[in-house]
């Protein structure tokens, strides 16, 4: 395996434990990021939080079926980088607080400086089936466009970035954004909500706040000691 393959092995690994350290995912999950115009690399086939250092990712090639052991969902992942050469990183999450939300048909307004990136807000694809076919995964492609995320009701989110790194904090993003919702929702108050031009603004990984996230959601694990 190339120097670059297997850096990129370890961040997807970095990014399946770091996922499960802060609950967003469950035993159902997995991340990957794209290797080139041709295939990605994706996480092993089990609950992401137990992933082992130095444990093998699986390439996956954007045309032809899914290699034998991967997941059915990770058809998603190849229907995104299909339609979307920005996107070099995806993570299909489990987040507790836009589940609950999303069983109430609702997927978090840009309230306050993390739900901003996903102005106004997050398409909802709107069937808690799990999606098991091309068809399928074609469709929820097609409808997340050009957003950073989509939230499945009842069935958890997919978060996009340029890397995987964006697409991890992007999901600790939505969860955090699901929970200012749900706060709002209890109050019967009317909220507040960025315009677009705050959000064009707001929504920026100027002074490091990418990586500073990502530090933070990442702090301790064993591949990145030393």
């Amino acid at each position: 395996m190339s120097a670059h393959r297997e850096a990129l092995a370890r961040t997807v690994r970095v990014a399946a434990r770091a996922l499960g350290r802060h609950g967003l995912v469950h035993a159902y999950g997995h991340c990957s990021a794209r290797i080139d115009a041709v295939s990605f690399l994706v996480a092993p086939s089990r609950p992401l939080g137990l992933v082992a250092p130095g444990q093998p990712c699986t390439v996956v090639p954007l045309d032809g079926p899914l290699p034998d052991g991967v997941l059915p969902e990770v058809r998603i992942h190849r229907e995104i980088y299909r339609r979307r050469p920005d996107v070099g990183g995806v993570a299909r999450v489990q987040p507790p607080k836009t589940m609950s939300l999303s069983v109430l048909g609702l997927t978090p307004v840009a309230r306050h400086g993390l739900g901003s990136y996903f102005h106004p807000q997050p398409p909802l694809r709107d069937d808690p089936m799990l999606l098991r076919s091309d068809e399928q995964a074609a469709h929820l492609a097609a409808q997340l466009d050009s957003a950073r995320a989509i939230v499945m009701r009842g069935n958890g989110a997919v978060t996009v970035g340029e890397s995987l790194q964006e697409a991890v904090v992007l999901a600790w993003y939505l969860e955090d954004a699901a929970r200012v919702e749900l706060d709002c929702l209890s109050t019967r108050i009317e909220p507040t909500r960025y315009t677009d031009a705050q959000s064009d603004a707001r929504a920026t990984w100027n002074g490091r706040l990418l990586d500073r996230m990502w530090d933070y959601l990442t702090a301790g694990d064993a591949e990145l000691k030393g």
